[in-house]
């Protein structure tokens, strides 16, 4: 794959050409079960194609990228969570932390972490396995839609949701590497100005206990995709899942991607991505 590089004191890599797994318009709506179907149904409906793109460098420009304009920050932030594989540890330290820094970045009044979720690359693995950590997503979407944004919010907070949906919410997620710099399948992320409406194809995520609302992302060759090289432990990823701000950027595509330039033997990706709700008056 062709790599565009400048001549500087040290190589730069300024962009990768890389395979991007796109979803396809479909007559009926595509559907995913986090768990075990029903007796006789697929475990998941809707088509996918490959396609070629330009993935910039973002490292040039990282500190003028805004979760409210591109759709995701990056930020030097050192974690105090001694071992985020530990649950204990990172529910007690790493929630904590990764809400000031939602409220830092972004000035909301109030952040909840509701989630996190570690991942592991394993090779040939499959993501939700019996036995295998939880892998990489490897096709472009994003995790909320225009209807399930709000439904989570409601579904997290409760009797609170109606009053704090009278004001702005967003649902932004944390993501960094553990241990070492992500390398391997590192992340790639649209810039959500490149997007147009049709590109969002709403596909339902079924749990065995409540149904949620992902979009996959159709090819537009408008579209731009950015990542950042060997992201480190000590920084992190702000990405934006939903946002009820029409005006802001909404939705960052974003996913997992074998980067053509990553050496051979380099360690496989450890990451975890904190999910949260900021909240602002």
């Amino acid at each position: 794959m062709a790599v565009d590089t400048i001549e500087s004191a040290t190589t730069e890599i300024v962009a990768v050409e890389a395979e991007l797994q796109f979803a396809l318009h479909t007559t009926e709506k595509p559907y995913t079960y986090a768990g075990d179907p029903p007796g006789g149904v697929p475990k998941s409906r809707g088509e996918h194609r490959s396609h070629k793109v330009r993935v910039e460098n973002a490292r040039p420009i990282a500190d003028r990228l805004s979760v409210d304009v591109q759709g995701f920050a990056v930020v030097h932030r050192p974690t105090t969570v001694a071992n985020l594989f530990d649950e204990a540890q990172t529910l007690a330290l790493g929630h904590p932390e990764t809400a000031d820094l939602v409220k830092e970045v972004t000035g909301a009044s109030r952040v909840v972490v509701f989630d996190h979720t570690v991942r592991r690359r394993t090779e040939g693995g499959l993501d939700r396995e019996a036995g295998i950590p939880r892998q990489p997503v490897a096709r472009v979407h994003v995790d909320q839609t225009d209807s399930s944004g709000p439904k989570r919010v409601r579904e997290i907070m409760g009797a609170q949701a109606e009053q704090i949906l009278g004001r702005r919410a967003a649902i932004i997620n944390v993501w960094r590497p553990i241990a070492y710099p992500a390398r391997d399948w590192p992340l790639v992320l649209g810039d959500a100005r490149s997007f147009q409406p049709q590109d969002l194809i709403a596909t339902d995520l079924i749990f065995p206990h409540r149904r949620g609302e992902t979009y996959g992302i159709a090819y537009n060759a408008d579209q731009r995709w950015l990542y950042v090289p060997d992201l480190r432990p000590e920084e992190a990823i702000l990405i934006k899942c939903w946002d009820s701000d029409p005006t802001l950027a909404r939705f960052a595509p974003h996913s997992g991607f074998a980067d053509p330039t990553t050496p051979a033997g380099t360690p496989p990706r450890q990451s975890i991505e904190f999910r949260t709700i900021a909240f602002f008056d």
